[in-house]
């Protein structure tokens, strides 16, 4: 859990820098074959993940046959099409994501990674909490598939795909141009133009999204969003270039988790604010060069970005226990980021002459985050009273990796692999009371070996086995700091990476024609829980922690007009030694369930339905507080009245369940309680962010 503190009205602007640049910086090779492609070509038909295709039982792609007719409450909730994954928000809709996979509470995106268009959505050594991942940035009507790995087994993964890794991929052009317009309850309002045409040899799609959205909140959360993706494109992501261009703005205002007491005592209502004046504004806007093509015997695949990326967040999740003018803080973090990656891949290459060919795979990738400014400061109404810390942070990741996929015989395959990384930071400390002496620079490597073995057992059905190591990076400035910057007690700086090892066992097996059905037995064992707390300015260290889990995934079609994902996920957090009087990992989600179905005949009706349950959850390590349960029903309605128009229609939380997104356990005080409650420490107890109640919104598409 984050628990968060804040400059001055002074907004975040996109830096005129990104403006100036020309040429792209960053490369992402990433080598396909031909008869992979022809491979993930199926699975957008028959199902996210098909035998002989995926490497482990874990693995899939959902095409955007599935992810249409999805209801969505936020663009991010799109991940959930991924088995397993939990998406929430315990704070303001402008603000990134609360996640959950494997018995993890991901936070904004610590351990899992996610890449758009090969460009890298995690942040490191962010302002607000590590692996800052935000997709409210995403268009859901240009996502062409997503392809998922769960588990650090994937020798292209690297930093961040702790519990596993997501890549996003946009359409390259649409069959015919479109406009919609979104209406809905609290002020919802959004407005989309989208379209392709033919130029220079090649596909010009460009797409510009405007939304607003005040939520059921007492105080309006006033959520503006500017989104645009301007995308050349020739060929195919096997041969053939692509350059896009996007830009993103979003500010709001925020309604915090609160005590649960402040609302059963009526101090406020379910959906009220103790702090009038959190929320924030942000912005990414992006370049990116994407190429594919053969050289000889090797497929090749390759992109090049550059990020100008801003924050501006103002928080008080603690209510008031400094005092009357409340715990809010500012967060400030404004970077550009830069990276390339090589990769090439050869599908035909003899090592054995009695062995089949095997399909060989390395690459480069390398990242730099050039931080101009890394803020914690103390805030009353967005008003700066006191700098905690501020730093300027210059950090280089670059990875190394090779894989080898060999058939041993007609029915086994191994996959071979490994990846040597190396972070190194510099950090230079700006100000702060008592901050000067936390700069240095830190670096760390790591050797990441990965292994597998994949037995086709029948026509219908394959085993998995995989093993491997993989890591998540931390803030540089708690690899740094040796004092603590909120009263310059003393701090041992911590190592840069945190190491992971993780196991799984896999079986899938095909029981017809239309349904495949999938299992993982599964087990991560971490070094260490390291967080930096961004509201604090400090790395937390937590003890060695171990997870285990089942899950058991199933892909449906009925017909040609079914669509059915059933998903069920169990696991067990533990640390290995007691940490505060127990061993149970808080918010870590041990049982959660899905079923997705969609019918589309063709014709004028189209539909779409999403059940989700999120069992309870430890809120502290002994258990004995836990958080309810939660089963949500979304639905989605389309009608094509007429050639070129379509009606939808979004029924969101249809039971109107009164559940909370998040709880978490903590201390923290009530504007009525005031500063002396808890004796000055504030009063430990729940702490929530209800629920979005039932809500219908509506939307026309009109094709131009």
């Amino acid at each position: 859990m984050n628990l968060k503190r804040s400059p001055s009205r002074r907004p975040v602007r996109p830096s005129p820098w990104l403006l100036a640049m020309c040429a792209p910086v960053t490369l992402t090779l990433q080598a396909q074959t031909l008869e992979k492609a022809e491979k993930v070509d199926k699975v957008e038909v028959q199902g996210r993940a098909v035998l002989g295709s995926a490497e482990s039982a874990s693995q899939g792609e959902v095409g955007a046959e599935r992810l249409a007719t999805k209801p969505l409450l936020r663009p991010a909730e799109l991940l959930e099409a991924m088995p397993g994954m939990i998406v929430t928000q315990h704070s303001g809709d402008g603000k990134a994501n609360q996640y959950f996979l494997r018995g993890f509470n991901l936070d904004h995106g610590s351990d899992f990674a996610t890449l758009l268009m090969g460009m890298p959505v995690n942040m490191a050594s962010h302002a607000h909490g590590q692996g800052y991942m935000d997709l409210n940035f995403l268009m859901p009507e240009l996502v062409d598939s997503l392809r998922y790995r769960k588990g650090a087994f994937a020798a292209e993964d690297g930093d961040f795909a702790t519990t596993g890794a997501s890549r996003i991929a946009y359409v390259r052009e649409l069959a015919q141009p479109f406009a919609e317009l979104g209406l809905g309850p609290h002020n919802f309002r959004r407005a989309l133009l989208a379209g392709s045409h033919p130029l220079g040899g090649g596909q010009a799609l460009a797409a510009l999204e405007a939304s607003r959205n005040d939520g059921p909140w007492d105080q309006p959360e006033g959520l503006q969003r500017r989104n645009a993706v301007l995308r050349w494109s020739t060929g195919d992501e096997r041969e053939g270039l692509s350059v896009s261009l996007m830009g993103y703005t979003a500010r709001w205002k925020a309604s915090e988790h609160v005590p649960l007491r402040a609302i059963e005592s009526g101090e406020i209502g379910r959906y009220g604010t103790l702090s009038p004046d959190d929320g924030g504004l942000t912005h990414r806007h992006s370049l990116s060069v994407d190429w594919a093509g053969r050289r000889g015997p090797w497929q090749q695949q390759a992109t090049a970005y550059v990020i100008d990326y801003g924050l501006q967040l103002y928080s008080a999740p603690s209510g008031f226990i400094n005092g009357p003018d409340g715990d809010q803080h500012e967060q400030l973090d404004r970077r550009q980021v830069l990276g390339f990656a090589w990769q090439a891949q050869q599908s035909r290459l003899a090592l054995w002459q009695d062995l089949a060919p095997a399909q060989f795979s390395w690459g480069l990738q390398w990242r730099h985050d050039r931080i101009a400014t890394l803020g914690l400061y103390d805030t009353v109404d967005r008003v700066r009273q006191r700098t905690v810390r501020e730093d300027r942070v210059r950090q280089d990741a670059l990875g190394v990796f090779t894989e080898l996929q060999q058939a041993l015989t007609p029915d086994w395959r191994a996959v071979l692999g490994a990846r040597w990384d190396r972070v190194q930071a510099q950090v230079e400390a700006l100000g702060g009371e008592f901050n000067a002496g936390n700069g240095g620079t830190a670096r760390d490597s790591r050797l990441s070996p990965r292994l597998g073995l994949v037995h086709r057992w029948s026509p219908e059905t394959e085993l998995s086995a995989h093993w491997g190591r993989g890591f998540r990076s931390n803030d540089a400035r708690g690899a740094t700091s040796r004092f603590n910057p909120q009263d310059g007690s003393a701090q041992d700086p911590l190592p840069m990476l945190a190491g992971t090892r993780s196991q799984e066992l896999g079986l899938r097996h095909r029981f017809g024609p239309g349904w495949q059905a999938s299992w993982s037995l599964w087990q991560a064992d971490l070094d260490s829980e390291l967080v930096f707390v961004g509201d604090e300015g400090v790395t937390e260290a937590r003890g060695a922690s171990r997870r285990l889990g089942l899950e058991w995934s199933n892909d449906i079609r009925l017909g040609r007009d079914w669509l059915i994902d059933a998903d069920i996920a169990w696991s067990r957090a533990r640390f290995v030694e007691a940490e505060n009087g127990g061993r149970q990992v808080p918010n870590a989600i041990p049982l959660s369930a899905s079923l997705s179905a969609s019918h589309d005949p063709g014709g004028a009706w189209s539909a779409g339905l999403r059940l989700r349950y999120i069992g309870r959850y430890a809120l502290e390590e002994s258990g004995r507080e836990r958080s309810g349960g939660a089963f949500t029903v979304n639905a989605k309605l389309s009608w094509r009245p007429a050639p070129g128009w379509e009606l939808g229609l979004d029924l969101l939380n249809a039971l109107n369940t009164k559940a909370h997104d998040i709880e978490y356990w903590g201390n923290a005080c009530t504007r009525r309680e005031g500063a002396a409650c808890g004796g000055g420490e504030g009063l430990a107890g729940r702490l929530v962010h209800p629920m979005e109640p039932r809500s219908l919104r509506f939307s026309v598409r009109v094709k131009l």
